[in-house]
């Protein structure tokens, strides 16, 4: 077992992001596991979104706030006093990067020093984790994962501010809690999925979309490899990363956090799965005239550190996290009680075996 999951119960934790989509679901297996949990972040940018379909201002204390101002980020952690901070705040989208490169390099990088400004000047945080992402490595199309000594220089705004995100949480571990009072780590997750992202440009939100108003899927890049897990993947691993390094602050560092090597899927070939588990006659093609700005068409994670360190390894597989996803928006689009779906998926999860 990783960690004893009672470790949340009554501990304060603040989380950055806590209106996206992975925040949501943070947020909801924190609330399971006894925490209390104080969230920062700006309202849902969807329309719908998972943050307000399963009641989240019930299960924390919902901050609304812009993580580039840092008098009111300190503030919040002034009120809240967290022993444990998960920090996901950020603007995610490669393509909308190149739309808005200034505020993806403003929230990415100035929101972590911000985040890290106020980790410094709260003494009570034992334990503090950066979530950026897979695509922050210099990436050279190799065939092979990458691993944590590789070298930092994502291509895009959004990859290279993630990659600046990693450089300023390690100057500031560095430069202020070489006494260990603070355990810090991040964690770099491949791409993650699961049910509730209403995001534009990712390709489950684009295959529930498409399914739910009976259109074809639209897949742009059907050939490149991606390390897809479903989100209570990495989430559990970042909650185990943060009780672990409490106990033991030698365990703090960087970490890949993706699929086993089976479930880098071509983008095509993950869609392939959604159809087959939503059924109903639906489809998929690519575009003749696909046009866009640079995205990487071969990535994938080398997981064996957090392997070996911590004895973590993935729950689900591709078909099973589809599965999930699948059932997940069909009870949405019945109308269907979204929190006691994602308490049901969760319970489920928790009671895999390894």
């Amino acid at each position: 077992m990783e960690f004893n999951l009672d470790f949340y119960k009554g501990k304060r934790v603040l989380v950055t992001g806590h209106t996206g989509f992975k925040g949501s679901w943070l947020c909801k297996l924190l609330s399971m596991l006894g925490a209390e949990v104080t969230g920062y972040a700006l309202a849902p940018n969807t329309s719908p979104s998972l943050f307000e379909l399963m009641g989240g201002e019930k299960l924390c204390r919902s901050v609304i706030g812009d993580i580039r101002d840092l008098d009111h980020l300190m503030r919040t952690f002034d009120e809240a006093q967290p022993e444990v901070v998960l920090h996901m705040a950020a603007q995610p989208i490669v393509r909308d990067s190149y739309k808005e490169p200034r505020y993806t390099y403003e929230t990415n990088v100035m929101g972590t020093v911000n985040v890290m400004e106020c980790l410094r000047q709260t003494p009570s945080v034992r334990s503090f984790l950066n979530v950026t992402t897979d695509k922050v490595y210099l990436n050279r199309e190799w065939a092979w994962g990458y691993r944590e000594d590789e070298m930092l220089d994502g291509y895009d705004p959004y990859s290279n501010s993630k990659s600046c995100s990693e450089l300023v949480t390690h100057s500031y571990k560095n430069s202020f809690f070489s006494d260990g009072r603070t355990a810090i780590s991040t964690a770099r997750a491949g791409n993650v999925i699961g049910g509730g992202d209403f995001a534009n440009d990712r390709i489950i939100p684009d295959c529930v979309r498409a399914a739910v108003s009976h259109g074809e899927i639209i897949v742009r890049n059907p050939n490149s490899t991606r390390p897809y897990q479903h989100v209570l993947e990495p989430l559990f691993a970042y909650l185990m990363i943060c009780a672990r390094q409490w106990d033991d602050n030698s365990c703090s560092g960087w970490y890949n956090v993706g699929p086993d090597e089976q479930d880098c899927f071509q983008t095509g070939a993950l869609v392939d799965l959604f159809v087959n588990h939503w059924g109903e006659g639906l489809s998929w093609k690519t575009p003749t005239d696909v046009e866009g700005p640079h995205e990487a068409n071969f990535l994938k994670l080398d997981c064996s550190k957090i392997k070996s360190t911590f004895g973590w390894s993935p729950r689900w597989n591709l078909d099973a996290a589809i599965a999930k996803i699948v059932e997940w928006s069909k009870c949405w689009q019945s109308g269907g009680d979204i929190d006691s779906c994602m308490e049901k998926q969760i319970r489920c999860f928790l009671e895999t075996k390894q």
